[in-house]
């Protein structure tokens, strides 16, 4: 009775203050909900709570303008996260580090403009995600946020940022985008390991993983006070950039001549072969500063062009896709994913791996042709490979409408309801089971299965992505990065057994409907199972409650029942001990026999599922 009654001033005192917040804030007629005592603060729209503990505001896609007022907000007890992505804010950045305990600031996708303030971070030593994208800034990136000990995230693509890139204190990164900008000068060399997309579009960047630096300044002038009075270094230093800018273009002009030399002599000895200077927008088919040559004989490729697996697809201009614009669409651990748009043709998404060195060229021919040959409605076709020494490219169809993952965690402005929901995870299941068809032979067959690797078409189908690419993945990156090798028996035996997929199939059961992201498959190392079981294991610790399902499911009450039995599969998909965990055959059979209303016919709901804790036994293995 205590903690009740210290537990419930919290609350109400959090609900004046953002009573307080709301009158700052235009158009808010999303928050309508705000100041009903009868449903609880924890139910208004956008707050973010865990066992009935406020912790944060998510106020995305919802039109707001008006004031984001920082004096206000620092006194809401336990404010951690704040999003306010997809809004019409205006104005320079509030003075967020007011609130020194904030862990996550999402801005991206607003009005804000102007100068963020050198020490606008400072003291936030426990900020780990900074979203800044798709707004107006200016001037220099702060150098209280290059030094945040704890930073993970930070994505500011997209603004009008100048000047040279901060060394930045944090190393290992999660997301890191300044791409779009007006970054000038060379790289961090701390930086240099960073996927290049991370920094395209900024003209005046140079050195790794970009282009060398050229014309760098000579060392600086001699400081000797016995300096001759007629020398004069900066005029000495000007005439020598002169002297090397003239060398340097005169060399590109005689390179130019000669390639465009051998370019007709090729053409004329094999016409098929589709080449063209390399647009400098599309950097998704640059590799080492040498343009890909594409061709659409596969079976001729030998010169390293690009190979098409379904022969109704060679008919694709490939000039015009070297000529296509290319967005880049993310960054992960394998490389960097292009959306490339052709002129005349469809949209295609290339994706590079640089972590596949070790594969013979004529397993990787045979792997991507078994892999080509596949075919399935919840599978993302594979149309093209490349074959490198340094990296390998992969080109698929295009889906839609993004990633799972990017709606459920709300980037996409896009709610999925119900149904939507149990129509994604049935093809998530049909696409599983069809690559545990095809092949038997293989322990994973997809390998990593995740939210982000499941995209959604026009429709809303699911498709798999980068499935089956265990055989060719460099082993030591997989066992770091690949999410079926975070599954207890992975952790602990070093090798996946046959059910590992389903352990990945059970986590994005239960991130589907508690809207929860499991944040431990971003972590790298054996470690990061263990985070995971725990992660499984505090669901099951809500007591079952309401608390449990994702707020955020549109129309959830006429299908909690057929969700709870969802939940159950995805708890029998994570069981820890191997003999207990659910086979693929058991998991997608009890998946398709779910509909999307209730039947009413087991009673099977919120309340009577506390009583089947029991039949799950998640506790961690001692042995």
């Amino acid at each position: 009775m205590v903690l009740i009654t210290w537990f419930l001033p919290s609350l109400a005192d959090n609900a004046q203050v953002l009573m307080n917040f709301k009158r700052f804030l235009s158009n808010a007629d999303a928050l309508n909900n705000w100041g009903n005592q009868s449903i609880g603060v924890c139910s208004w729209t956008g707050i973010l709570c865990f066992n009935q503990n406020f912790h944060g505001l998510r106020l995305e896609n919802m039109g707001l303008s008006g004031t984001v007022d920082v004096d206000t907000l620092l006194q809401l007890t336990n404010l951690n996260s704040f999003s306010v992505i997809n809004n019409n804010f205006e104005g320079p950045m509030p003075e967020f580090k007011k609130i020194v305990n904030l862990r996550a600031l999402f801005l991206s996708n607003n009005k804000f403009s102007g100068e963020i303030p050198d020490d606008a971070f400072e003291g936030m030593k426990r900020l780990k995600r900074a979203f800044l994208a798709e707004n107006g800034f200016t001037g220099h990136i702060p150098t209280s946020l290059a030094k945040l000990p704890n930073l993970l995230d930070v994505d500011i693509h997209g603004n009008s940022f100048e000047g040279n890139i901060p060394e930045f204190q944090q190393r290992d990164f999660r997301v890191f985008n300044l791409s779009y900008n007006k970054l000038e000068g060379q790289i961090p060399e701390s930086l240099s390991s960073k996927d290049p997309g991370s920094f395209a579009g900024n003209q005046g960047l140079c050195g790794k993983p970009l282009s060398p630096c050229i014309g760098s300044p000579t060392s600086p002038p001699s400081t000797d006070t016995d300096e001759h009075p007629n020398s004069h270094p900066e005029k000495e230093n000007k005439e020598k950039r002169v002297i090397l800018t003239v060398i340097v273009v005169v060399g590109v002009i005689v390179l130019a001549s000669i390639l465009a030399l051998l370019i007709i002599r090729y053409r004329r000895k094999k016409p098929e072969l589709v080449k063209d200077a390399q647009p400098q927008n599309v950097t998704a088919f640059s590799s080492e500063s040498k343009s890909i040559v594409l061709t659409t004989e596969p079976k001729k490729s030998e010169d390293g062009g690009l190979n098409f697996v379904r022969s109704e697809r060679e008919g694709i201009d490939m000039q015009d896709l070297l000529r296509a614009s290319a967005e880049v669409l993310g960054s992960g651990s394998f490389g960097s994913t292009y959306k490339a748009m052709l002129l005349n043709g469809p949209v295609v998404v290339v994706k590079r791996f640089k972590h596949m060195n070790n594969v013979g060229k004529k397993e990787f021919f045979e792997h991507m042709n078994r892999l080509g040959k596949l075919s399935h409605p919840n599978l993302l076709p594979l149309v093209a490979f490349y074959y490198g020494k340094e990296e390998k490219l992969l080109v698929h169809d295009f889906a839609e409408n993004g990633s799972l993952a990017s709606h459920l965690h709300g980037r996409s402005g896009v709610e999925l309801n119900w149904g939507t929901r149990l129509k994604i995870i049935k093809g998530v299941a049909r696409g599983l089971a069809y690559l545990y068809t095809e092949f038997p032979d293989q322990a994973l067959p997809h390998g990593h299965l995740k939210s982000s690797n499941v995209v959604l078409d026009g429709s809303f189908e699911a498709c798999l992505a980068e499935y089956g690419l265990v055989p060719v993945v460099e082993r030591s990156h997989a066992q770091q990065f690949m999410v079926a090798y975070k599954s207890p028996e992975a952790s602990q035996l070093e090798k996946p057994s046959e059910k590992s997929d389903v352990w990945c199939l059970g986590i994005l059961i239960l991130e589907l409907l508690t809207g929860k992201f499991p944040a431990n498959y971003l972590r790298h190392g054996k470690g990061a199972s263990e985070d995971l079981a725990a992660w499984v294991n505090s669901i099951v610790g809500e007591g079952w409650s309401g608390e449990v399902l994702d707020k955020g499911i549109p129309g959830r009450g006429s299908g909690e029942g057929e969700m709870v039995k969802l939940l159950r599969i995805g708890m029998g998909c994570c069981e820890w001990k191997l003999e207990n965990r659910w086979g693929w055959k058991e998991a997608v059979s009890k998946i398709e026999e779910l509909k999307e209303s209730d039947d009413g016919g087991e009673g099977d709901n919120l309340n009577s599922l506390s009583t089947s804790l029991d039949d799950f036994s998640l506790s961690r293995s001692t042995s």
